[in-house]
């Protein structure tokens, strides 16, 4: 049987995650990309451990299945050309953070076992030696060797699979915690260790360039953190469908059983190259090695990326293969090409409606990407998709590398590729003022405050040499700098150039506002000397805020010269942190929940009663802050009995987190 298995996902108990990530979508998403076999994630959490003896059922050997009743009310959700078998196995992902030879290792392992009773019996024995209920994915001070030990000593039919084994931080062989093998990670149980996950930042031909791997099995997982990242890389297999199978494939790698894996473009990792994202610095290993490793804006050591690390521990050349590979694929999720297709937001409500109608009409999401013909993508989804994703499939794209947990930004058309393509004018039109035609266009509008700092469309604008083709994994990207006015349209050109009083640009989707704003900015610092620290560009999201910088970058060689662009929230995040020497950490809602947890526990262990809900009264202190008023003037809305417990929560509370350096 041939089928699709993504072995790494989380649970909503982790942190950083999706609230809604849970069985039942988890569920839902695999039929909608076409995933038979789901991790279940995180199963050394108590809460999590509970909530997949409550919902699985046992279904072929060593593998589960959501009970009739959800799973009935779950495709409902899922359209009939999508739906199909789902099948979890137990994996979690466990951190392991300990010193060894006289340095702090910081890796991330997978673990596998094939029944509740032997997780159960696991997780007891974790729980002896460090907290797994704190988070979804649990720390642990224990040698990766050893919790490899106590696996094995669970079960023989257990195994452990090192995780993202590139990524700088949590990770095997990686740059800041990492070893240089696997043997001097697992030592005796090395032999144990037959495949490793290569991560989201680099692809098995950067692996194959490491004789030390060569043997062992590259898998590849989604890492998930919401439903909807699932598959994002995933494992093509061809056998039966049991637990034994599976780990039988993976540890023998045969090409007839193990098919290859569906991979992410690896410059679009959060770590394929080098930089320090703080200063909006990234850098090529070669220009790293020629800064001796530091940022050359603060002088910090940069984060070193998956590539520089890959190189350094290399000993074959690209484009060799080891005698045993499996092939794989690069693909984009279609949220994402359908962003860059309508030119809006991969999250965004259009491009959800667009992704499940094509769904109803094309079947999966892998199905989509891999097998449908062009032609008849193009009769569901227009000339664009269908062009899109044959551009995917021949490697045809523009790529700026992530690097410091940073995503990297792939673009599929030119503006010249999408104007042949749709045949019709682009960008927005403002029609000229009929009471003096002679009179530059009347726009009633501000451009909204200014724009700046950081990504390119192709490849990484840091440092590139102007009029120069870069290669990348033999994608051909070009860098064309020309003046701030290039490729403006005359009303784009009119609000560039804009003299007197504010200006305020009005346009729909995909015309070109954005383009405008940044050129307009570039225009400012370039052509009238105005200095980018009189230039404040503030938007509502962290993508349009990186698109903003990355045009910019591209726009204006110099990147000292650019100015502060972010969300709302950042730039009052930057005022706070300029008026506290160590900065602050902003927490959110569920630590808020912690906090509170924690200060009821506190004034009870002193032998006093808090006679409220803990939820109740984080509602009373959200809104002593939202109001801007003292807890004394608003105690008097809070019944009489209840008036000094809240006082003293309340102050524990801030005490908390002022001793935490926290701000709500």
């Amino acid at each position: 049987m041939k089928f699709i298995a993504d072995f790494h996902v989380h649970s909503h108990f982790s942190r950083s995650t999706s609230k809604n990530l849970d069985l039942e979508n988890l569920y839902i998403v695999a039929q909608l990309k076409g995933i038979t076999v789901v991790a279940t994630g995180d199963f050394t959490h108590p809460g999590w451990f509970e909530e997949i003896k409550e919902k699985l059922i046992p279904a072929e050997p060593g593998l589960f299945k959501l009970n009739k009743k959800i799973a009935k009310i779950c495709d409902q959700r899922v359209p009939f050309s999508c739906r199909g078998k789902v099948r979890f196995i137990l994996v979690s992902e466990i951190s392991n953070i300990y010193k060894k030879n006289k340095k702090t290792r910081k890796n991330h392992n997978l673990v596998f076992l094939p029944n509740i009773e032997l997780a159960e019996k696991f997780n007891s024995k974790l729980d002896i030696i460090g907290n797994i209920k704190s988070d979804g994915r649990p720390i642990l001070g224990l040698d990766a060797r050893d919790l490899l030990e106590i696996l094995l000593e669970t079960s023989d039919n257990g195994f452990l699979i090192p995780a993202h084994i590139w990524t700088p931080w949590f990770s095997l062989l990686g740059s800041k915690s990492g070893f240089d093998s696997v043997e001097e990670c697992f030592e005796d149980l090395s032999p144990y260790i037959f495949a490793v996950e290569t991560g989201l930042s680099s692809d098995p031909a950067m692996n194959w360039r490491v004789s030390s791997l060569d043997g062992l099995t590259l898998i590849s997982n989604s890492d998930a953190h919401s439903p909807l990242k699932l598959g994002r890389e995933a494992n093509i297999f061809n056998t039966e469908l049991s637990y034994s199978s599976i780990k039988k494939t993976i540890k023998n790698g045969d090409p007839e059983s193990f098919l290859g894996t569906y991979e992410f473009y690896p410059e679009e990792g959060k770590y394929h190259i080098d930089g320090h994202r703080k200063c909006h610095v990234s850098f090529w290993p070669e220009q790293t090695r020629k800064h001796g490793g530091k940022c050359p804006v603060c002088g910090k050591p940069l984060t070193l990326g998956v590539l520089y690390r890959v190189e350094e521990l290399s000993d074959r050349p690209g484009g060799e293969k080891p005698e045993k590979s499996s092939p794989f694929f690069n693909i984009i999720p279609l949220t994402e090409i359908l962003s860059d297709v309508l030119e809006v937001g991969s999250g965004s409500k259009k491009v959800m409606r667009n992704y499940m109608a094509l769904l109803e009409k094309l079947g999966p999401e892998f199905e989509i990407l891999n097998n449908k013909n062009k032609e008849k993508i193009n009769s569901v989804g227009g000339p664009l998709l269908g062009e899109a994703i044959s551009k995917m499939r021949h490697n045809k794209i523009s790529l700026l590398p992530g690097y410091d947990g940073e995503f990297g930004k792939i673009k599929i058309f030119s503006r010249q590729e999408r104007k042949r393509l749709l045949g019709q004018k682009e960008l927005f039109f403002i029609a000229p003022s009929k009471s003096d035609p002679n009179k530059k266009t009347k726009v009633e509008h501000r451009i909204h405050q200014k724009i700046s700092k950081k990504i390119p469309h192709t490849t990484h604008a840091e440092k590139m040499p102007e009029k120069k083709t870069v290669y990348i994994n033999e994608l051909h990207l070009e860098r064309d700098v020309n003046s701030v006015l290039f490729e403006l349209n005359k009303e784009q050109k009119q609000a560039v150039e804009h003299e007197k009083g504010p200006l305020i640009i009005v346009a729909g989707p995909g015309t070109g506002k954005t383009r405008t704003l940044t050129h307009r900015i570039a225009y400012l610092i370039k052509h009238k000397k105005i200095s980018p620290k009189n230039i404040l560009a503030v938007t509502f999201t962290n993508r349009a805020a990186q698109e903003m910088r990355h045009r910019l970058e591209h726009l204006i060689e110099n990147s000292k010269q650019l100015p502060f662009v972010g969300t709302f929230h950042s730039f009052c995040f930057n005022l706070l942190n300029e008026h506290k020497k160590n900065g602050y950490v902003i927490i959110d809602e569920d630590d808020r929940k912690n906090i509170i947890l924690d200060v009821v526990k506190h004034i009870e262990k002193n032998g006093d009663a808090v006679a409220e809900k803990p939820s109740k009264l984080l509602d009373w202190i959200v809104s002593v802050k939202q109001r801007i008023t003292t807890p004394e003037e608003y105690v008097n809305e809070i019944d009489g009995s209840k008036k000094e417990m809240f006082l003293t929560v309340m102050k524990c509370y801030e005490n908390l987190l002022s001793i935490q350096g926290f701000c709500d």
